[in-house]
């Protein structure tokens, strides 16, 4: 079988192709190029995902790992040429399941490929299953090339050192033996035979228990009877005390009921009454009414105190405007008199200022008029003339004229002082000074006056609006109590209307009141199954207990009586529970039986399992010669014969010997490099022994990154010698493979983008 193209989407991988040569292809790329993915997804469009691999802590599900990092569906295709013919592998997902689609065509055509299914693809393919291509021709990347043994592989080198048959491996016989031996007995506790002696304890103990259940039984029931039956007395007796109850219950509906009729005639009757009147307002109302009506009584005595005050207010006003009455302001304000006042202070300053003025002219007149005579004698008679009649008549006439001028004068000085006297008689004084004093005594006159007015307003306008009030509330009061009474024509009247209807407010409500009373009591009477006596009936026996006794005691009865019952019911079902005795002797004898046969059996599959681990012994002792020479010459060949020789034991183990080592070594005691060479020459020769006859690829992983420059070399050597035959897809990160095999002919070089 040879691949010759992949194309994936699996991983980082998004629909690269991947082509393939017949031989040996170096496919070469960095750290994270892709060639473990392209690695892990060759084994899966052979094998498929196992989706019930799970994550664990460290670890990631294939499922999970190699999900598209795109987001795209898991799908891939492979090309591939087998028994003579180009087939096309094509899985896809199948719902939430990666590959779970599978298709097998051959090339350029739809036709399926007979028997080639998703299931048995690889096995079929390739001539083994999973586990065996993991651990020879698939190395992938792991860190270690280390085998471990699994039953398919055991079959398959088995069949090297027997008839051929790969049906059986010694590890699957072992275990089957194991697992019968564990079905009968582990240890003390786990196994068939531990099953068994624990069931046939149990039947036994079962059996005795049975014993003293049915004497339980028996005592359980002889005690419910007795319980029963004082429960019944005790019922009979809470009978009657119920029976007394409904007597005094009765008796009280009775009273009750009589008591509602009652209630009834008496509200009947007060409506009977009130029909005679209009309908009484609300008991509000009323009262409001009689608040007016004892509000006007009030007003009568404040409207009588205003009237006579009223009259003592007139009366000072009258007086205080006759003090106010002033002959020197007649009918003037306030401040027309201090107008006259002022006036009469100028009048006055005018006529002294006038006085004064004709009192100096009368005194200087006159000596004007001699100094003037004297003057003119005296200048006649310096001009010598001497005293010439003209001149002295002319002297004379002049004095005289001075002379009267200067009584006229005087005569007037007096007048206007007269005048100014007779301004200040006007008003009643003597000097000016006095008149401020007038004025301001008529001022507080006049404002006492005022004053007087102002208070005959305040107590006329109070006893108006006393009196407005009365009359309104008056006409209010008699309109509403005239809406029921209007017979009413006085407040006398009004005062009986309202507390007549009052009084019938009251007794209705009263009335009501009891009624509603009587009316609850009944209906809670008859709710508790009240009734009307019955006269004559007969009295109850009354019970020597009381009912709170008789309850008490009833209830402990019930609960004993329940308690007695549920242990019954426990006994009887456990007795159910237990088994019948004839089935239990039946099964203990069954169980004995079993048990003899089962310690039978244990003791000849021990035998068996001793003889399988002798025949083991043997077998091992001869394992496989051709796997370990196979190994041992490519190790020698690896190793540059440093190692000649290898042996493993069933599981796998290896240990390696030179020409002249006395005793192998495990493979614990080499390094990592020659493990890894160990354990290559042993997958090698598997693949050798086991798929070389179905051409099966070599997938190689970074599998010689632990080899040194020589050994490299050598195994590079080897892998190009069998890629002449087989088909070998070499994985690598480094570029000294690429250097080495650079002029090896029948080398593919591939570079993977990264």
């Amino acid at each position: 079988m040879k691949i010759k193209s992949m194309t994936a989407v699996f991983g980082k991988l998004t629909g690269q192709r991947l082509a393939l040569a017949p031989g040996f292809n170096l496919i070469e790329a960095p750290n994270e190029g892709g060639k473990s993915t392209w690695a892990a997804f060759l084994k899966a469009m052979f094998y498929g995902i196992d989706t019930r691999d799970r994550d664990k802590k460290g670890y990631l599900a294939d499922k999970n790992r190699y999900q598209p990092w795109s987001g795209a569906p898991m799908e891939g295709e492979i090309t591939l040429e087998w028994q003579g013919r180009d087939v096309t592998i094509r899985r896809s997902p199948k719902g939430n399941t990666p590959f779970g689609t599978f298709e097998a065509v051959y090339t350029g055509t739809q036709e399926p490929v007979p028997g080639l299914t998703g299931a048995d693809c690889g096995e079929l393919l390739l001539g083994v299953g999973r586990e065996v291509f993991e651990r020879s021709a698939f190395l992938g990347q792991s860190g270690s090339l280390a085998i471990q043994s699994t039953p398919e592989l055991e079959r398959r080198i088995a069949a090297l050192v027997s008839s051929g048959e790969e049906d059986v491996s010694y590890t699957q016989a072992e275990g089957r033996l194991k697992e019968w031996l564990n079905r009968r007995k582990v240890n003390k506790s786990v196994g068939r035979i531990p099953q068994l002696e624990g069931e046939l304890a149990q039947v036994r103990a079962s059996r005795e228990e049975l014993e003293q259940l049915t004497g339980a039984l028996n005592a359980l029931a002889a005690e419910e009877r007795g319980l029963r039956r004082k429960k019944e007395a005790l019922e009979a007796e809470l009978s009657a005390h119920k029976r007394l109850a409904q007597r005094d219950l009765d008796r009280r509906f009775t009273q009750a009921k009589g008591e509602l009729d009652r209630a009834q005639a008496d509200l009947d009757a007060l409506r009977k009454e009130q029909a005679r009147f209009g309908p009484i307002p609300h008991k509000e109302e009323l009262k409001r009414a009689q608040g007016e009506l004892a509000y006007l009584k009030a007003l009568e005595p404040e409207i009588k105190q205003g009237e006579e005050a009223l009259a003592q207010a007139e009366a000072e006003l009258e007086e205080a405007r006759s003090a106010a009455r002033d002959d020197r302001f007649p009918g003037q304000t306030v401040e027309e008199a201090a107008e006259s006042v002022k006036k009469a202070e100028g009048e006055y300053a005018a006529a002294r200022k006038n006085a004064g003025t004709w009192a100096l002219m009368a005194k200087l007149v006159p000596v004007i008029g001699v100094l003037a005579a004297g003057g003119m004698a005296v200048l006649a008679l310096a001009q010598g003339d001497g005293f010439s009649f003209p001149a002295v008549l002319t002297g004379i006439l002049f004095l005289v004229f001075t002379l009267a001028l200067g009584v006229f004068n005087h005569s007037q000085a007096r007048r206007s002082r007269a005048w100014g006297d007779q301004v200040l008689d006007r008003f009643s004084v003597k000097t000016p000074e006095e008149l401020k004093g007038v004025l301001e005594d008529y001022r507080a006159r006049v404002a006492a006056a005022d004053q007087a007015a102002q208070q005959v307003r305040l107590v006329r306008e109070g006893l108006s609006d006393r009196q407005a009030r009365r009359e309104n509330s008056r006409k209010d009061l008699f309109d509403f109590v005239h809406s029921f009474a209007p017979e009413v024509k006085d407040l006398f009247g009004c005062s009986a209307a309202l507390s007549r209807a009052l009084n019938l407010g009251e007794r209705e409500a009263v009335a009501h009141t009891r009624l509603e009373g009587a009316q609850r009591l009944y209906d809670a009477l008859k709710a508790q199954g009240g009734r009307v006596e019955e006269p004559g009936a007969p009295e109850p026996e009354a019970p020597r207990r009381t009912m709170e006794e008789t309850a008490a005691l009833l209830g402990t009865a019930q609960a004993d009586l329940e308690r007695t019952g549920r242990a019954l019911s426990m006994a009887l079902g456990r007795q159910k529970a237990v088994g019948d005795p004839a089935a239990l002797a039946a099964r203990q004898e069954e169980l004995e039986g079993e048990l003899e046969r089962r310690s039978q059996e244990y003791q000849a599959i021990s035998t068996a399992l001793t003889a399988l681990k002798e025949a083991n012994a043997q077998l091992q002792e001869r394992f496989s010669p051709e796997l370990n020479r196979r190994a041992g010459e490519y190790l020698a060949r690896l190793t540059g014969e440093k190692y000649t020789s290898l042996s493993l034991n069933r599981e796998l183990e290896a240990s390696a010997a030179g020409a002249g080592d006395v005793l192998p070594r495990r493979s614990l005691f080499l390094s990592k490099g020659t493990v890894d060479q160990v354990y290559l020459a042993v997958r090698l020769a598997v693949y050798d022994l086991c798929l070389r006859e179905h051409h099966v690829p070599l997938i190689l992983d970074d599998a010689l990154a632990a080899f040194d420059q020589e050994r490299m070399e050598r195994a590079l050597d080897l892998l190009v010698e069998l890629s002449r035959e087989e088909q070998i897809l070499f994985f690598t990160c480094q570029s000294r493979e690429g250097a080495y095999l650079a002029r090896t002919p029948g080398v593919e070089r591939v570079a993977l983008d990264s």
